[in-house]
Parts: C-alpha cells; sequence; structure tokens
C-alpha cells in the first residue's frame, strides 16, 4: 500500500491509522502548491480532484481510495483486531460513521476559509465562532470519557487528533476548552501518532525508519 500525503494535512488520520494498525506501507508527499509528487508525477493523474489523502491499494489493479472517512475505515477494517473501528454493520459502527461526518462536515469543511487567503477577515471570525461551537459541544461530550467512542482509540479520534492540530496555526486556543485540550494531549502522546507525525516532519524525534518519498 501506499499513502499519498502533504505534511500536516488531513491525510496524517490515515497515516496514524496505517501505523496504529502496523500495517506495512511505503508514504509519497504530494506538494499541493504545485501538484506533483516526490517521484514528479503529475498529481491529478493519481487523483483528479487534486488533493489528499490516497491510498493506492496493493495488487495488479493498483486500485486507489480516496476521502478521509473512507480511507479510515478501510484501514480499520483491514485489521479488526486493532479495533480502531466496530465491526461493519453493528450500531456502534454506525456511530463511528457519525462521528466521522460530523468531523468531515462540521470541522475539517469549516476550516476550509481560513486556509484561503482572500477570506475577508470578517468571514473569518465568522467561522472561528462556528469552530468555537462544535469544540464546546465535543468538550461536553468528552467530559466523561477519553475518545469518542469511548474508552477505546478509533480512526474518528485519529481524524478529530489532526483538526485540533490546526487549531494554532488559526489562533485558536485550545485551553478555552480544556477537556478538549486533554483529548489532544492524551493522543498527541500515543506512539504511532508520535511516529507518523515524525515521519512527516512535524516533530523531531522519529520512532522508526520508513520509507518516504
Amino acid at each position: 500500500m501506499k499513502l499519498y500525503y502533504s505534511p500536516g494535512a488531513c491525510s496524517l488520520a490515515p497515516h496514524i491509522a496505517l501505523v496504529e494498525a502496523q500495517r506495512p506501507f511505503d508514504l509519497e508527499r504530494v506538494d499541493l502548491a504545485t501538484h506533483r509528487t516526490a517521484k514528479g508525477i503529475d498529481f491529478h493523474i493519481i487523483n483528479p480532484k487534486g488533493y489528499v489523502p490516497v491510498l493506492r491499494l496493493d495488487g495488479p489493479e493498483s486500485e486507489t481510495l480516496t476521502e478521509v472517512a473512507v480511507i479510515l475505515q478501510y484501514i480499520a477494517d483491514l485489521v479488526p483486531g486493532s479495533h480502531l473501528a466496530p465491526p461493519a454493520g453493528t450500531f456502534a459502527r454506525y456511530h463511528l460513521q457519525s462521528w466521522l461526518n460530523f468531523i468531515a462536515t462540521e470541522l475539517h469543511k469549516q476550516f476550509g476559509p481560513l486556509f484561503a487567503v482572500a477570506t475577508p477577515p470578517a468571514t473569518q471570525q465568522v467561522q472561528r465562532a462556528k469552530l468555537g461551537d462544535r469544540f464546546l459541544y465535543l468538550q461536553n461530550h468528552l467530559q466523561d470519557r477519553a475518545f469518542l467512542m469511548g474508552e477505546t482509540f478509533s480512526v474518528a479520534d485519529a481524524y478529530l487528533f489532526v483538526m485540533m492540530t490546526w487549531c494554532e496555526r488559526f489562533h485558536l486556543d485550545l485551553a478555552l476548552w480544556p477537556v478538549l485540550d486533554a483529548f489532544y494531549q492524551r493522543v498527541r502522546n500515543r506512539p504511532a501518532v508520535q511516529e507518523a507525525m515524525s515521519e512527516e516532519g512535524l516533530i523531531e524525534h522519529r520512532w522508526r525508519a520508513s520509507k518516504v518519498g
């Protein structure tokens, strides 16, 4: 398998999941400004939508998967014993899908205008306020549990963690939501998270040797 990623982008979530699942994989970096991969390939050939993540599967067909929520569930289902997602068809699995959808639409998409330099300051402020409301909801939910699904880390937590990493860039102080800040620190301290962040050059310490293109 190969994961196409950009450092610190939402592709960090499946990167974390792959390490958590202890699946062998390769990495190839994508420059989202030029849409070229580290090997000089036009990334639009790999994903016409032009964004990461992309997971290229093993096998003669070299099929690919896109979209964070889909890739995360695929990785979790590869290694059921990792408990990164409840079994397909269970009600708990639908709860996980609900969280993935919430993170994708109520957090990920809300950050979008903040990344666009042309977004007017007033609009940026509206987006920050929307995110603050969502963070308050998450804080209330996490008040009596370690992770979104209870006491077991799931792929939804990996996705939420990546959203939290974007807060500093846009001056959203997680100290305003101390329960959410504690969640962020708890996930960040997981060995798999440290390893994935190291492989993307986001922290200095390297937990294992990797093939990073």
